[in-house]
């Protein structure tokens, strides 16, 4: 594993410029003593089922919030977030008739690239805000100041967001009956949820069988569920990486799966050399100027032993792009024998602002961009692993449409992400709906 000093050498991308040296790292060598938040044997495990993905044998959902903010670790918002995304498995697993791999895109993802330095407002010139990782998002000199202490934070935060989690999902929170009730009730008293009745009803009648030929597994009581972010900040992700006293391998313990974004995956830069050493599940964000050259170069570079479950690319082309920027990476990276899950991340390419101000996405648009992957992946005889979604458990109003019928006005009513729009619950249920009906076509 490379030294911090060796990583800073390459000039890492996306890093707040702190003004004070010394804080910072009197706040790593305070990270370095803190117990881990994941384990590595839970690394592995999860690598095992990513691999499950990659063959066609499991299906991911990976979901949760743009930007975690330290005010959002409330029992409610995590219970609410947990809620939704088990609500949201237990749809695919049926439809798909296979395991749902559960990955919260939450207790790790508190920093955020920006696409510039500073931002302006009124003629007033702050740095940009980083996420609560870095500074607050207040638009004042003291609060825009980055500070190191908030790493410490971070690490506060997602553990008390892990323990939340733990404790939900072994404690009778994820219990399958409890699950598809809630289910029950949304298709029965939403708009939204009236039109995928009869599937809901189809998985009514297997439980009900299950129920009377008196099965009762362990499994419906409780599930497997992981945690990830994207290891932006050198500084907390190094801190955060353990030689794993089993294998005497590297493991990023501050999150079970991370990845490299779009602005971050330069071949000779600081993140990809951080993560080739790693021995965590990985993946990479591709957008629509990725190459299938590129794609080859960042797996032998990231994967050189090409282990199945080690490597996932997530592609985010928007809806207008995702039919034609995604076959040729797909048809080389194949052709090739790279085994890599991919995954479909149908928000960030799909993001404008609206006529009233808001930055916000189409519900149209994303489901068009999920539609679009599969239809590439049908096309070629490829794998269409999985979804990653920007989403919340709360009824906030960031994207426009769904069963709700959002519109542009409505933006306003209850606009509460700080960086980018979320799936509210309902648009959330909705779209695994219709994902199931994707699967199902399969």
């Amino acid at each position: 594993m490379p030294s911090l000093a060796d990583l800073h050498a390459l000039k890492p991308l996306q890093q707040p410029t702190y003004p004070d040296a010394g804080a910072v790292d009197t706040a790593v060598a305070k990270l370095r003593t803190m117990p881990p938040l994941v384990f590595a044997g839970e690394c592995d495990d999860l690598k095992a089922k990513m691999a499950a993905v990659s063959r066609g044998e499991a299906f991911l959902l990976q979901g949760g919030d743009c930007a975690e903010t330290f005010d959002g670790v409330t029992a409610d918002n995590v219970r609410n977030k947990l809620r939704v995304l088990l609500q949201m498995a237990v749809v695919l697993t049926y439809a798909g008739s296979m395991p749902v791999v559960k990955l919260g895109r939450l207790a790790g993802q508190y920093a955020k690239p920006r696409s510039s330095d500073m931002e302006t407002r009124d003629g007033v010139t702050l740095p940009a805000y980083r996420g609560d990782a870095v500074n607050g998002f207040d638009f004042t000199p003291e609060s825009r100041i980055p500070d190191p202490q908030r790493l410490l934070d971070v690490y506060n935060a997602s553990a008390a967001t892990l323990n939340l989690v733990r404790a939900f999902v072994t404690g009778g929170y994820a219990d399958l009956r409890q699950v598809h009730t809630w289910n029950t009730d949304f298709v029965k008293t939403s708009p939204a949820g009236q039109r995928y009745e009869v599937l809901a009803g189809e998985i009514d009648k297997a439980m009900a069988f299950m129920s009377a030929i008196g099965a009762d597994p362990e499994e419906l009581r409780r599930v497997d569920f992981y945690s990830s972010h994207e290891a932006l900040l050198m500084e907390y992700e190094h801190a955060m990486t353990r030689i794993d006293s089993r294998t005497e391998q590297p493991y990023n313990v501050s999150g079970h799966f991370v990845w490299i974004g779009e602005r971050t995956r330069q071949l000779d830069g600081a993140h990809v050399e951080y993560f080739r050493h790693l021995r965590n599940p990985i993946g990479v964000k591709l957008g629509p100027s990725a190459t299938a050259d590129d794609a080859l170069a960042l797996a032998h570079k990231l994967n050189p032993q090409n282990e199945a479950g080690r490597l996932t690319f997530i592609t985010r082309f928007g809806a207008g792009k995702i039919r034609d920027g995604l076959p040729g990476l797909v048809e080389k990276v194949t052709a090739e024998g790279v085994s890599v899950a991919w995954v479909c991340d149908p928000m960030h390419g799909n993001t404008f602002e609206s006529s009233t101000g808001y930055k916000t996405r189409r519900f149209d648009d994303v489901v068009d961009e999920v539609q679009g992957f599969f239809d590439v992946h049908r096309a070629l005889g490829t794998v269409p692993g999985g979804i990653l979604v920007e989403m919340t458990g709360d009824d906030v109003t960031e994207c426009i449409g769904g069963g709700e019928e959002i519109d542009e006005e409505g933006l306003a009513h209850r606009y509460e992400s700080v960086v980018d729009p979320r799936l509210n619950r309902v648009q959330s249920l909705e779209l695994a709906f219709l994902v199931a009906e994707m699967l199902r076509k399969g």
